[in-house]
């Protein structure tokens, strides 16, 4: 292994220097924070300028921009159990939280800033929203076809879900070298 790839793979045994993970833990948190003022932003324009009941293409039926407000969770699912969807949120958050603060490798901190910032504002939404504390309805507008309409923190959701799978899926196949 060249000098090169172990920077960029350090062993798991490895103690990374007190700068560095005030780097990792800084870049972390800050892209957290960067999410949450992109979703809630996004959310304070849709409300602004978006309706519930007019839908206005963007890529012709595929995808559109209309107002929502979703007291479940994907799909609307479990609409009556937003105050869990809330504890989930809230949970999710803390937990970005703490592995922000246990991350070694630049890749996970984003992908741990990113998941804990798009919780964070869901979170958000789902405690000080209405219709009350803790049973707010997250605010959605991206509307796909007629599956479902979602926002931002929806799609850094999936796509830090996806690459951090891929990271898992690629730190499994290291070991076996």
């Amino acid at each position: 292994m060249t000098s090169s790839q172990a920077e960029a793979h350090p062993p798991a045994a490895s103690k990374l220097s007190s700068t560095r993970r005030r780097q990792l833990t800084g870049g972390a948190l800050l892209i957290a924070v960067v999410v949450v003022l992109i979703d809630q932003g996004t959310k304070v324009w849709a409300e602004a300028t978006l309706t519930e009941r007019e839908r206005i293409p963007l890529i012709g039926d595929l995808l559109g921009l209309q107002l929502a407000y979703n007291p479940g969770a994907a799909f609307s699912f479990g609409e009556g159990f937003t105050w869990v969807f809330a504890l989930l949120a809230v949970a999710a958050t803390i937990t970005a939280i703490v592995f922000a603060f246990r991350v070694q490798r630049v890749g996970w901190a984003i992908v741990i800033g990113a998941l804990g910032g798009a919780a964070a504002s869901h979170a958000g939404d789902r405690l000080f929203r209405d219709p009350g504390f803790a049973r707010g309805h997250v605010v959605d507008f991206l509307a796909y076809g007629n599956w479902f309409i979602g926002n931002l923190a929806d799609i850094v959701i999936v796509t830090a879900a996806i690459t951090g799978a891929v990271f898992m899926i690629r730190t499994g196949d290291e070991t076996t070298e």
